[in-house]
């Protein structure tokens, strides 16, 4: 970083935060948290990977109404019923009887917009559809992001606390750039 005085000025503010190991909640070292454990290349999460269940226990159990994801949005009630069995596909009875109504639930909202902040601002827009059926609930969900953290679920509280703001310096959000950077595929 060049320097010049605005950061020699601002120098006494910082905190560095890797100026020692990371850690786990127990101080246990931890040198990569960018990936979760899984059962082979593409294989499931293991259950063994203490540091993913730390770390999504965390994230779930932070209550800052500024950073709840889907917070602001739209929504509808109604059913759904499928025309044709679909079984070359599925064996879910809702989508293999045509004669079977779901009641179903679908939610448009936008995921980054914090308190304040404007509908036409560039967001992540969200989608969730939920079918009640007589064999559990069926959820569909989308986003339009990269699916980095849908791969690897440990890196979604990273991309929410990146793009949400803290309570005690929220700043209002700027139409004019991109409230979701680029990010790497």
């Amino acid at each position: 970083m060049p320097r010049n005085d605005k950061v020699e000025a601002l120098e006494v503010n910082r905190v560095r935060l890797t100026d020692g190991p990371m850690t786990t909640d127990q101080g246990i070292g931890v040198t990569h948290t960018d990936d979760s454990l899984r059962a082979g290349t593409r294989g499931s999460a293991l259950i063994e990977d203490f540091h993913l269940r730390e770390k999504i226990t965390r994230f779930d159990h932070e209550r800052i109404p500024e950073r709840v994801v889907h917070a602001r949005g739209a929504a509808a009630h109604g059913t759904f019923q499928v025309y044709r069995p679909l079984g070359e596909w599925t064996a879910a009875a809702f989508l293999n009887d045509p004669a079977r109504v779901a009641p179903v639930f679908v939610r448009f909202s936008t995921v980054v917009g914090s308190r304040g902040s404007a509908d036409t601002v560039r967001d992540t827009r969200g989608l969730a559809v939920k079918f009640y059926t007589t064999e559990g609930n069926f959820d569909l969900v989308g986003n339009n992001i990269p699916v980095f953290f849908i791969q690897d679920g440990i890196k979604f509280p990273d991309v929410v606390h990146a793009l949400k703001p803290e309570r005690h310096h929220e700043i209002p959000q700027d139409g004019r750039r991109a409230a979701c950077p680029r990010l790497p595929r």
